[in-house]
């Protein structure tokens, strides 16, 4: 069975540092577009940040533009996310994804068809 594994979430003061990883099990997805996308209470899952396969290109939703920094390591078939300069507002449940059907990155969630199971994030004032 094929999963998508998050870690290193939890919990930072505002102005604080997180870096996520995302290992998969069961393939590999080091030629596919993959992502990262976050779902706070009571709202709708939104887009953070996405990365082509081979990293060379990267894009950001814009609230995270300047803070947040996409990588992905193809020899350890590892997704990044570092978070840096955190806000009450970053707190959420961060999901990795991949898009096995793109190479470039993706920005709709609807693209993406492998999800992992989520990394609470929670930055208190």
């Amino acid at each position: 069975q094929v999963q998508l594994v998050e870690s290193g979430g939890g919990l930072v003061h505002t102005g604080g540092s997180l870096r996520l990883s995302c290992a998969p099990s069961g393939r590999t997805f080091t030629n596919y577009a993959m992502g990262w996308f976050r779902q706070a209470p009571g709202k709708e899952r939104e887009f953070v940040a996405g990365i082509s396969w081979s990293g060379g290109t990267t894009y950001y939703a814009n609230s995270v533009k300047g803070r947040f920094s996409i990588s992905r390591d193809n020899t350890k078939n590892t997704l990044y996310l570092q978070m840096n300069s955190l806000k009450p507002e970053d707190t959420a449940v961060y999901y990795c994804a991949a898009a096995t059907a793109y190479r470039g990155y993706r920005t709709d969630g609807d693209e993406y068809d492998y999800w992992g199971q989520g990394t609470q994030v929670t930055v208190s004032s």
